[in-house]
């Protein structure tokens, strides 16, 4: 009974070794799709300061970042056709209420730079 326990435990670790091993020496499936990197800033129209906490989120998507001190933010995304932004006062105590604004980018080959003004309700 113990030596077959052991067996087992051998055996499960000997597996676990050799997937450890190919991993090692083959890697990780790599993402060969094309990426889009989006950057940009977000200012407040009347006063044209950066907006900190501004959420920024592409549409039918998990994918989002949230804009730092200055107002920035940068992130990848796969490279589509039509790319749709959605821009968000998500934490509105702190920032005062912006109303929110979506964008589309058409026919994106590069790099993107956005500098996007949000109004205050």
């Amino acid at each position: 009974m113990k030596s077959r326990f052991i067996r087992k435990i051998l055996g499960g670790l000997s597996l676990t070794s050799a997937l450890f091993v190919f991993q090692a020496c083959y890697g990780t499936p790599q993402d060969f799709g094309n990426d889009l990197f989006v950057e940009g800033q977000v200012k407040a129209k009347t006063s044209g300061l950066p907006i900190k906490g501004i959420k920024v989120s592409v549409a039918d998507n998990l994918q989002y970042v949230i804009t730092d001190e200055d107002g920035k933010f940068s992130f990848y995304t796969e490279m589509i056709q039509h790319l749709a932004l959605k821009f968000q006062d998500t934490d509105s105590t702190l920032n005062g209420l912006y109303a929110g604004k979506d964008t589309v980018l058409a026919d994106v080959n590069e790099n993107v730079y956005l500098d996007i003004i949000l109004e205050e309700k």
